[in-house]
């Protein structure tokens, strides 16, 4: 294997599903102004996340509309433009 690769800033970060609600706790090197404590009482970086496998269909098995930037509304309208 390659030597000094990977990076050494591994750290225990929280990542909040919006979706669902649903917290991890992973390592990660990502970086965070956030923080929130978890179950153990210690803070860690908080990651928010529009979607993960606790709300993405294909894990879930279930279909869920997600739409946080309005794109489904504009696929709509410009679907009714392009029909008339």
């Amino acid at each position: 294997m390659k030597k000094d690769i990977h990076s050494k800033e591994y750290r225990k970060v929280i990542f909040h599903d919006n979706a669902s609600g649903e917290k991890f706790l992973i390592s990660s090197t990502i970086n965070s102004q956030e923080t929130a404590a978890w179950t153990d009482g210690n803070e860690y970086p908080l990651v928010k996340v529009e979607i993960s496998s606790a709300s993405h269909p294909f894990y879930t098995g279930t279909e869920k509309r997600l739409d946080t930037a309005g794109r489904a509304e504009k696929f709509r309208k410009r679907l009714e433009r392009a029909s008339k």
